[in-house]
């Protein structure tokens, strides 16, 4: 079964566009390095919860969007042998200098999947 990496971010809405041209040229340097699939989701329907919810996880401020990104990769030590070429792909590097987005605020994890169809 694969392996997922999954995250929750809180975006700026006047960042939204940068954070577009981040995510896809991520996505290329992931899918380059072996992963199976990258998908970033800017929220549509996702309500503010009474408890938890996607908003309060991320603290989700007025002017903020909630982004849900998911990458997928044949198994953990896959993902452990691309996560480390990508952290020092030069390319992303003008980014993590300055993120479109507050890190600190970032829910992030790997799953390893028990259903999958």
């Amino acid at each position: 079964m694969t392996y997922v990496d999954g995250f929750v971010v809180a975006v700026p809405k006047a960042n939204v566009e940068r954070y577009k041209e981040m995510a896809t040229l991520a996505g290329t340097i992931w899918m380059e390095l072996g992963a199976l699939s990258y998908v970033e989701a800017l929220a549509d329907d996702v309500p503010y919860g009474e408890l938890t919810s996607f908003p309060r996880a991320v603290q989700l401020k007025d002017d903020e969007v909630t982004v849900f990104s998911w990458i997928t990769y044949e198994s953990k030590a896959k993902r452990d042998e691309v996560m480390a070429k990508v952290m020092e792909d030069e390319r992303l590097k003008p980014y993590m200098d300055n993120m479109p987005f507050d890190g600190k605020r970032m829910i992030f994890g790997g799953f390893e999947t028990i259903v999958e169809r």
